[in-house]
């Protein structure tokens, strides 16, 4: 064959090669807010999905912390450069909600790519919380949570305490937070992240108490803040005195105590399942215990709320797109991923296949105290007081009641004058949000 002909061949094939349209691969952005060991199992995860298949290929993307995130979905929404999925903790659910026409319902998204949902095979207290009132699913519940109590055997041992029985009340708390000071067994006998959150969403609902009207605005957005009343300021109060006597001890407005813990500084916490990855990882001989409650308040213990973060996917991509985030949140489904990022992560399994498959496992019964935040959400039919926190502008909300909190902790004002000044200021917010 001539170097032409052999030339002229290979023109060909380049030409019959270049006629066929390249199979390229769909990017899907994630943007999340996931650190540390949360961090290693949404890369793990993403690295899975698209090991799986050739056809999409996810990436996460780190974007600070949950208000971060969320402030940063906002502003890429404003710029009209919005990723595909984001990680939007619980309480900017409300926001979400809020933007219609700026996100699609994964319900819709589901079966877009073949898909479907069916809101029997999640867990029921979370799937109530990430949906419409018709029972429209808005988002995917990829971490749900609930908050625990962690402890550290090593500490309660040196102070005198019986590490295999944790304080199930705030009074036992608080008395075995002082011991543990006292003693001198550790320089802080107790800490907790997300006041907010655990000190007064999760209060009101375990405590059976109300947070604010029309179901804690459940039922309407038009709502008054009440957590001002005795049981609020009495729990508060107790704190602001713990911290004077520096046996309590601040961190910060979300996860930073969870590191007065790790390093051992601070015997007992009060934090969200979802660290326990954190927890095991540092190697702390710690335990699990059920959130505290006050046993002279009626009903309590009643139920706790979910908190962690869903994820939501943003309008405006295309059909091809929403496929492959379809494809993306199967995959997060199935039983076996499920259950592994329950085991692994501390988070809820979102899922009753894979909630009763670690039961059948016996992982249960290996790991004392994993199964307590399922039961704490799952134990009793939730009330007016304990279905979840829905407010169009909760991030604010909090930023407020965080404020009057720190002041409260610097010795500037106290408990009640924190609450009023927090439920005060936190109304007048709301009404301006909703336009009135």
């Amino acid at each position: 064959m001539s170097l032409r002909t052999t030339t002229a061949a290979l023109s060909a094939g380049f030409l019959i090669f270049s006629a066929v349209p390249s199979l390229a691969v769909t990017d899907i952005s994630w943007w999340h807010a996931m650190t540390g060991a949360n961090n290693e199992v949404v890369e793990t995860l993403s690295k899975e999905f698209n090991e799986s298949q050739s056809e999409y290929k996810v990436t996460p993307v780190f974007k600070g912390t949950y208000p971060e995130t969320l402030n940063a979905g906002i502003a890429a929404f404003r710029a009209n450069q919005t990723p595909h999925i984001i990680q939007v903790f619980d309480v900017g659910t409300g926001v979400m909600m809020a933007a219609e026409g700026a996100v699609k319902p994964v319900a819709e998204i589901l079966s877009m790519g073949g898909g479907e949902f069916d809101k029997s095979k999640y867990l029921p207290g979370i799937v109530a919380y990430y949906s419409k009132p018709d029972g429209t699913m808005l988002s995917f519940p990829y971490n749900s949570s609930s908050p625990i109590l962690y402890y550290n055997k090593d500490i309660f041992e040196k102070a005198g305490l019986d590490a295999a029985n944790p304080p199930k009340t705030w009074p036992e708390v608080f008395d075995a937070a002082r011991k543990i000071k006292e003693s001198g067994a550790a320089a802080c006998g107790y800490t907790s992240t997300w006041l907010t959150w655990i000190g007064l969403e999760n209060f009101s609902a375990w405590n059976n108490l109300q947070y604010a009207t029309n179901e804690n605005g459940l039922a309407s957005t038009d709502i008054e803040l009440t957590f001002n009343t005795e049981p609020f300021v009495r729990h508060f109060q107790n704190i602001a005195d713990l911290a004077k006597e520096e046996v309590f001890r601040y961190g910060g407005r979300t996860s930073e105590a969870k590191q007065l813990f790790l390093s051992g500084e601070c015997g007992i916490l009060t934090e969200s399942s979802g660290g326990l990855g954190d927890v095991v990882k540092s190697g702390i001989n710690y335990g699990i215990g059920q959130l505290p409650y006050y046993p002279d308040l009626e009903g309590a213990p009643q139920n706790t709320i979910p908190g962690g973060a869903s994820l939501w996917v943003f309008a405006g991509h295309d059909d091809a797109e929403y496929e492959g985030v379809s494809a993306f949140f199967q995959f997060l489904s199935q039983p076996e991923i499920q259950q592994r990022l329950h085991q692994a992560s501390g988070y809820l399994p979102v899922t009753m296949e894979a909630y009763e498959a670690t039961k059948a496992s016996g992982f249960y019964e290996k790991n004392p105290g994993r199964e307590t935040p399922i039961t704490q959400m799952m134990g009793k039919e939730p009330t007016a007081n304990s279905k979840g926190i829905r407010i169009v502008n909760m991030p604010q909300v909090r930023d407020i009641e965080n404020e009057e909190f720190e002041k409260m902790l610097a010795g500037e004002q106290t408990a009640q004058q924190a609450l009023d000044n927090a439920v005060e200021r936190g109304n007048v917010a709301i009404q301006q949000a909703l336009g009135n």
